[in-house]
């Protein structure tokens, strides 16, 4: 008699079952991890946009940009930026989630998307600029207070 090697029916539905409860433990957490990182990479223009109008500031000897709607003091012959880089503000737990843009708007931070910059010279918050979003991150932290 010859003895068969393999594996039964009930061992493969056994595998099977816990490859299936992994996989549905595992895509949730995939998905927050790229939340994560359009979240950090915002964070990170976020702070590229700032650094370029401190150095924009100490250029032009306690000025900031007037143009609001494109940052072309900012981007021209491309001295402090090569571009608006984007807002991306990825659909979370605590998002509902605006897209990626990198519109410039003037005014209170509301709930729109891209940047909100304050070229105001007499309000205390002039030349600031934050993420318009009134949701918060991952983490629960309000954008408007980055």
């Amino acid at each position: 008699m010859k003895s068969k090697k393999g594996f039964t029916l009930i061992e493969l539905m056994i595998v099977v079952a816990i490859i299936g409860i992994l996989a549905a433990i595992a895509i949730p957490q995939f998905a927050q991890l790229v939340a994560k990182s359009q979240e950090g990479a915002t964070k990170g223009n976020l702070g590229t946009i700032r650094s370029s109008l401190s150095i924009y500031y100490g250029d032009t000897e306690g000025y900031y940009p007037t143009d609001v709607t494109s940052f072309t003091s900012l981007t021209t012959s491309q001295k402090y930026l090569q571009g608006v880089p984007n807002c991306n503000l990825p659909k979370t737990i605590n998002n509902s989630g605006h897209g990626s843009t990198s519109t410039v708007l003037n005014g209170a931070a509301g709930d729109g998307a891209g940047w909100n910059y304050n070229n105001t010279q007499t309000a205390t918050a002039w030349g600031q600029v934050v993420v318009n979003c009134s949701h918060n991150d991952i983490k629960g932290i309000m954008w408007t207070s980055y």
